[in-house]
């Protein structure tokens, strides 16, 4: 019979202490036995002699010192996986909330998981569309690779994440082979219903799985929240060989709760109060983004946070930046005159995107016709610095034609409708329409043979 402890010392927050325990685990599931009809989980955090710390994921408000039975389960938090989790909404922690009963289980994975070892990686390549012409031409994501977003309180991150969602696909013999792992953390009910109704009425919902956690669930469930996607994900890429995209929104509310839970347990706080090791921990998470040697699948990660202050130094970002491989950027500017998605495409890369596209991947003139871009849309900052000066009749007819071709690279190639699915040929043939209003002897990143092919001049 297993056993229970029964001499709880004290409760704080969404942590009790347990005394008098034996032969427990860091990390452990533990079951809280609060009355006759109702059974809480927790996870053991710290233990201390024969003291254990126990994070309760259902919360503490109706839990007793006395008359509290807590019972170790003898493993770490897991996840029931089958192939039936496809189409499936879970809860933060794994439990359907969709109304279609439990999933039939082949295997129980831990959440916790680990970082791929680098030893065993391969390098990644080919591109994922996602139908978003300054994502695919300009910042290109490639399987297996770790692409966060950049973006700050009010701007459109969740119609964003909805969208790559709905029309992230990857081409060749691999494209019924794909799939998609959304969580959400720390929403509000009605975006909750946003995201799945979008999934719903797009008909996409058949080969994505969501965990939802919803702004009043505890706040520990937060921290497991990506932990159970990814576990989901790495289930579905590494046994059932599928190509696995996750999406993490918001990651700062992730980070905020782990703050929490770091105050509660009184650690020594680092930088605007967040614990110390927040870089390891979110590493712990990125990390297991990528492809394995001998494995067919991949998991690629597309992690979005929202900047407080829009402070691009803040820890979050910061860290986040060292870890991942280039980071998309949403600029409020761009937000407030109109354009959607709001991109600002300077500070925006991604580090792999160099060897996922061109000949083979997307089209043999993607990499020379986005550096173009890039070198001629920084022009026009310069140009633009110098027409607020000098005034815009006063500049070269060059440089006017170079305000021409800004206005309409935000317009027509960033801005694009929220339910517009553009392929990479399109995006790339729009590209060289813009191009094509600069005079031929401005486009010094392309080699003439391109030129002669693609350019024609307005």
């Amino acid at each position: 019979m297993p056993i229970e402890y029964t001499k709880l010392s004290n409760i704080d927050g969404p942590l009790m202490v347990v005394e008098g325990v034996s032969g427990v685990g860091y990390n452990e599931i533990v079951e809280i036995n609060v009355s006759d009809t109702e059974t809480k989980t927790g996870q053991i955090t710290a233990i201390d002699g024969d003291r254990a710390v126990v994070q309760v994921f259902e919360g503490t408000g109706d839990i007793s010192l006395i008359n509290t039975k807590v019972r170790p389960t003898g493993h770490p938090m897991r996840l029931n996986l089958s192939e039936e989790i496809l189409g499936r909404v879970f809860s933060g922690v794994g439990k359907p909330i969709d109304g279609l009963g439990d999933i039939y289980t082949e295997e129980s994975w831990a959440v916790d998981g680990s970082p791929i070892n680098p030893v065993s990686r391969e390098y990644p390549r080919s591109f994922i569309q996602t139908g978003i012409s300054a994502i695919d031409v300009l910042a290109t994501l490639i399987r297996g690779q770790k692409l966060p977003v950049f973006s700050g309180n009010g701007l459109p991150h969740d119609v964003l994440a909805a969208q790559i969602v709905r029309q992230a696909k990857i081409t060749g013999a691999d494209s019924g082979n794909f799939g998609i792992v959304f969580a959400a953390m720390g929403v509000k009910y009605d975006v909750a219903d946003y995201f799945r109704r979008s999934f719903e009425e797009s008909g996409v919902l058949s080969h994505v799985t969501m965990f939802l956690n919803l702004v009043d669930d505890p706040v520990v469930e937060r921290i497991i929240t990506p932990r159970a996607a990814l576990t989901a994900a790495e289930y579905l890429a590494f046994k059932k060989g599928m190509h696995m995209l996750v999406v993490l929104t918001d990651m700062t509310a992730y980070a905020e709760a782990l703050r929490e839970i770091s105050s509660s347990k009184n650690e020594i706080p680092s930088r605007k109060g967040f614990p110390g090791y927040l870089y390891s921990d979110l590493a712990s998470l990125y990390e297991r983004a990528g492809m394995v040697r001998g494995a067919e699948g991949s998991v690629t990660q597309i992690p979005i946070l929202s900047m407080p202050n829009d402070d691009i130094t803040h820890p979050i970002p910061d860290l986040t930046g060292y870890i991942t491989e280039g980071q998309i950027v949403l600029e409020r500017s761009i937000n407030q005159s109109g354009i959607y998605p709001p991109i600002n495409v300077l500070p925006s890369l991604s580090r792999l995107m160099k060897d996922g596209i061109g000949k083979g991947y997307t089209r043999e003139d993607h990499p020379a016709l986005s550096n173009q871009l890039f070198a001629s849309y920084a022009k026009v900052s310069d140009v633009r610095a110098l027409a607020s000066v000098i005034g815009e009749d006063e500049l070269s007819e060059t440089d006017k034609k170079y305000l021409v071709f800004g206005r309409e690279f935000e317009n027509k190639f960033v801005n694009q409708d929220r339910n517009e699915n553009r392929s990479i040929e399109d995006s790339l043939e729009l590209g060289w329409s813009l191009l094509s209003i600069l005079p031929r002897e401005e486009l010094d990143r392309l080699d003439p043979e391109v030129l002669k092919q693609h350019y024609k001049a307005q």
